[in-house]
C-alpha cells in the first residue's frame, strides 16, 4: 500500500469522525424548540415529610417530545438529580401520552405543555432552617420535520424549616391537572390478556359500580417492539365485557410473561368525564374466561340504592360516630314526652328537615368539587382542621348549656322566676344538622355501595340517595315522637332529668375530646393547645351570657352580655382559625403497627408488587375521626388469633390512612367502588383471582372466616 493510499484512508476516517460532530455543533447552536422550567408544589419543606416537583416541558407549535416508550422511533425524556444530602427522588410519574402518526410510523408522546411529576422525599435527619437548590439535568429529543437532541439543566429553591409545608398556590392548579393526566389503578376492574395468533387480546370486565361505557380505548405498552403501534386496535363489548384486539409486532417479538401498560379511554375509567388512563399489569393467560354475562347487579337500580340508603341511615343511628350525639335526641325525647301531642310529631319533623338540609348541603359540596375535578369521599369535612376547630366550639357550647351554665330554648318571663318553655324547634333543627355532620363519616353496612354507587350518578340521583339516607336516618325519631303510646312509657319528671341533663353534657365533652384529638393528628399539639385556649374564651363567653343575658336582668345588661359574649366566642375562634397554619407541624399519622401486625404505609405501587409476587395481600383502608375504624381496631386487630393468623399465612398488610385528604387513597377507594372508610380489602395472591371486601363492622371471627377462603397457586 503506497504513502498516497494511506493518507486517503487516513483523510477518510477523519472525515467520517468529523461529520457526525459537525452535525452535532451545528444542532447545538440551533435554538431549541423546547423550553424546560422545574416547579415545586410547595414554597417550605419540613424533614421527614414529602413533596411533589414538576418538569415542564413547553413545546412550539408543530414539535413533539416522547413518552417511555416511544414508539416506532424516539427516544425518551430522562432526568438526572442532584438533590442535597437526605433528599431523594422517585421515578418519573408519565402523564399518559399521545398516538402521533408519521407514516409510515406511529410514535407515542407530547406537544404542547407537558409536565413530568417526580415525588422528592426529605429524610427526618435533614437540618432544618437552611436553603436548599433541587437541580435536574434533563435530556429529550425534540421532533417535527427534523429530529434534534436537547437539553437543558434546571433547579428550583426551596427554604427547610420544622414547619407544616407550604403549599405553593401559584401551581396549586397546574399539579392538580397534571396528576388528573396519571393513570390510575385498575382495582374493581376483572383484565384478562391472551394471545391468540398475532393478536393480543385485552378484556376488560367493568365493576358493578361503574355505569360508563369505555369508548375509543388504546393500549400503550411499557415494552418497546411488541406490538405493531401501527395497526388500528378495534374494540368490541358484550355483557359489559370490553375486548381490545391489538396487532403484535410483525418480527416474531418476545412475548412478556405479563403486560405491563397503560389503557386510554376518551370517555374515563371511572364515569363520564374521570380519568382517561388506566394502568395496567396483567398476567397472560392461555384462554379468555367468561363471566354468565349477568345483567348489571341490583346496585344500579336506583330503587334497590334507595333502599338500601334507607336501612343504612336507620343502622347510622347506632354507630360509634353517633353515639356522643343521642345525648341531644335523648333529653329531646324526654321534654317533649310532657308537651302537647302535636308538639311532638312536630319536633320530629323540624329535627328531620335538619337531617334533611345537612345531607343536601354536604352532598352538594361533594358534587361541585367532583365536578370541579376534585376527588372526595364521604366524611371529607373532617379532614379540614378548620371544620374540625368549628364543630368542637359547635359542641362544646351544647356541653356547657347542659351542664347549665346558660339556656337554649328557654327564657324568664318574669322577675319571679315563672318559666315556659318556647316550642325548641330551632334546637331540633340544630339538632338534625349535629348527628349528620359527626355521623357522616361512619359507612354502616348497606351503606357503603349505595353511596358508591351515588357518587357516580347524575346529581338528581345521588341527591336522592342522599335524601333517603337522611329520611332512614331520622325515621326512629319520627316514630317515637309521632306516636304517643310510646312515648308515656318515659319516666316523669323529676331532679333525674337535671342530673341527666348534666351526665350527657359530659358525653359531649367527650366528642370534643374525641374532635381534638383527630384535629392533633393533622395539625399537631401546637394546634390542640391553641383550640384549647379558644374552648377557654369560649366558656367565659357562654359563662357571661347565662349569667347576665337571661330575660331577668335589664334590657341594657342584656344587651351589653350578649355582646361581650359574642365578641369572645367569635373571636377566640376566628382567632384560632385565622393561625392553625402558623402553629400547625406536620404529626405522623395513625399508628402503623399493632403488635402482632407488621402495617406497611400503602401505596398503589407496593400493593401491586405485592400482589404480583404471589402473596396474599390485606388492605384496611382506615382515619383516624372515624369511629368505628377505631373500634376495629381494638376489637378485631388487638385479637392474638388474628394476629398469629396474620403471620402464618404470611400476608403482605397494608394500612391506607385517609386521616388527612390524599388524594391516592381517594382514588384507591372509588377504585372499589367506595367513597368512605372503614374498608377492608383481601386478596388471596392468587393469579388473577377478584378482591373480597370485607363487611365495614368486623371481629376476629368475621376476619378469620376470610382468611380460611385464601386460595394459593
Amino acid at each position: 500500500m503506497t504513502s498516497k493510499q494511506n493518507g486517503l484512508i487516513i483523510f477518510s476516517l477523519i472525515t467520517l469522525f468529523l461529520i457526525p460532530y459537525s452535525l452535532f455543533a451545528q444542532w447545538d447552536q440551533q435554538e431549541s424548540h423546547v423550553d424546560a422550567q422545574l416547579l415545586s408544589e410547595v414554597k417550605i419543606v419540613q424533614p421527614g415529610g414529602s413533596f411533589w416537583v414538576a418538569v415542564q416541558l413547553q413545546m412550539q407549535d408543530g414539535w413533539h417530545t416522547y413518552w417511555r416508550n416511544p414508539g416506532d422511533s424516539g427516544l425518551e425524556t430522562t432526568i438526572d438529580w442532584e438533590l442535597p444530602e437526605g433528599f431523594s427522588a422517585s421515578e418519573i410519574n408519565w402523564p399518559y401520552p399521545e398516538r402521533i402518526a408519521e407514516p409510515p410510523m406511529v410514535i407515542y408522546g407530547y406537544h404542547d405543555t407537558i409536565y413530568l411529576l417526580t415525588k422528592i422525599s426529605v429524610n427526618k435527619d435533614v437540618a432544618a432552617d437552611q436553603s436548599v437548590f433541587l437541580k435536574a439535568k434533563i435530556s429529550w429529543l425534540e421532533c417535527e420535520a427534523v429530529c434534534i437532541p436537547g437539553g437543558a439543566e434546571i433547579e428550583v429553591g426551596l427554604e427547610v424549616k420544622n414547619e407544616r409545608m407550604q403549599i405553593n398556590e401559584k401551581y396549586t392548579e397546574i399539579f392538580a391537572n397534571a396528576h388528573a393526566l396519571l393513570p390510575i389503578g385498575s382495582d374493581g376492574w376483572k383484565l384478562q390478556a391472551v394471545i391468540e395468533k398475532n393478536s393480543l387480546l385485552i378484556q376488560a370486565e367493568a365493576p358493578t359500580w361503574f355505569t360508563g361505557k369505555p369508548q375509543k380505548i388504546l393500549f400503550f405498552p411499557y415494552s418497546t417492539n411488541f406490538i405493531n403501534n401501527v395497526a388500528e386496535q378495534t374494540l368490541s363489548e358484550q355483557n359489559r365485557q370490553f375486548q381490545l384486539k391489538i396487532e403484535l409486532a410483525k418480527m416474531k417479538p418476545q412475548i412478556p410473561d405479563t403486560i405491563k401498560g397503560i389503557l386510554v379511554s376518551e370517555s374515563g375509567w371511572r364515569g363520564e368525564g374521570s380519568e382517561h388512563a388506566m394502568e395496567v399489569i396483567i398476567p397472560v393467560s392461555e384462554n379468555l374466561s367468561s363471566s354468565a354475562g349477568i345483567p348489571l347487579s341490583g346496585l344500579n337500580s336506583v330503587w334497590l340504592a334507595l333502599l338500601f340508603s334507607f336501612l343504612g341511615g336507620i343502622i347510622l343511628n347506632l354507630m360509634p360516630c353517633v353515639l356522643p350525639v343521642l345525648s341531644i335526641k335523648i333529653m329531646g325525647f324526654v321534654n317533649q314526652a310532657h308537651e302537647e301531642r302535636n308538639k311532638s310529631w312536630q319536633h320530629g319533623m323540624v329535627f328531620t328537615l335538619g337531617v334533611l338540609v345537612s345531607f343536601w348541603v354536604l352532598a352538594g359540596v361533594l358534587l361541585i368539587l367532583k365536578a370541579g375535578g376534585a376527588h372526595l369521599g364521604w366524611g371529607f369535612q373532617l379532614q379540614s382542621p378548620a371544620f374540625l376547630i368549628v364543630l368542637s366550639s359547635f359542641m362544646f357550647l351544647f356541653g356547657l348549656s347542659m351542664f347549665g351554665v346558660f339556656e337554649i330554648g328557654t327564657s324568664l318571663t318574669a322577675v319571679g322566676g315563672k318559666t315556659q318553655g318556647k316550642s325548641g324547634f330551632g334546637g331540633s333543627f340544630i339538632s338534625g344538622i349535629t348527628a349528620t355532620i359527626v355521623a357522616t363519616p361512619c359507612t354502616a353496612p348497606f351503606m357503603g355501595s349505595a353511596l358508591g354507587f351515588a357518587l357516580t350518578q347524575p346529581a338528581w340521583v345521588s341527591l336522592m340517595v342522599f335524601t333517603f339516607i337522611g329520611l332512614g336516618m331520622s325515621a326512629p325519631y319520627v316514630i317515637l315522637t309521632s306516636i304517643p303510646a310510646m312515648l308515656k312509657f318515659v319516666p316523669k319528671p323529676g331532679r333525674w332529668m337535671e342530673s341527666m341533663k348534666q351526665f350527657m353534657g359530659f358525653l359531649l365533652v367527650a366528642t370534643v375530646v374525641w374532635l381534638l384529638w383527630v384535629l392533633g393528628i393533622q395539625a399537631g399539639s401546637n394546634v390542640v393547645v391553641l383550640v384549647l385556649f379558644a374552648l377557654l374564651v369560649t366558656s367565659i363567653g357562654g359563662w357571661i351570657y347565662g349569667r347576665w343575658g337571661h330575660l331577668a336582668m335589664p334590657v341594657r345588661t342584656r344587651v351589653i352580655s350578649t355582646t361581650v359574649a359574642a365578641i369572645l366566642i367569635i373571636g377566640a375562634n376566628a382567632y384560632a382559625l385565622a393561625n392553625v397554619e402558623v402553629y400547625a407541624v406536620n404529626s405522623a399519622q395513625i399508628t402503623q403497627s399493632n403488635e402482632g401486625i407488621n402495617w406497611e404505609s400503602y401505596s398503589e405501587e407496593a400493593v401491586q408488587q405485592a400482589k404480583l409476587s404471589g402473596k396474599p395481600v390485606f388492605i384496611d383502608f382506615t382515619a383516624a375521626w372515624c369511629l368505628s375504624c377505631q373500634v376495629n381496631e381494638k376489637v378485631a386487630f388487638s385479637s392474638e388469633e388474628v394476629q398469629n393468623k396474620f403471620k402464618e399465612l404470611n400476608i403482605r398488610t397494608f394500612k391506607a390512612d385517609w386521616t388527612s385528604h390524599d388524594e391516592t387513597i381517594t382514588k384507591a377507594l372509588a377504585g372499589y367502588g367506595r367513597n368512605s372508610v372503614p374498608l377492608y380489602v383481601l386478596y388471596s395472591g392468587k393469579e388473577g383471582s377478584e378482591p373480597q371486601l370485607l363487611p365495614e363492622i368486623i371481629t376476629p371471627g368475621i376476619i378469620l372466616d376470610a382468611l380460611k377462603s385464601l386460595e394459593y397457586k
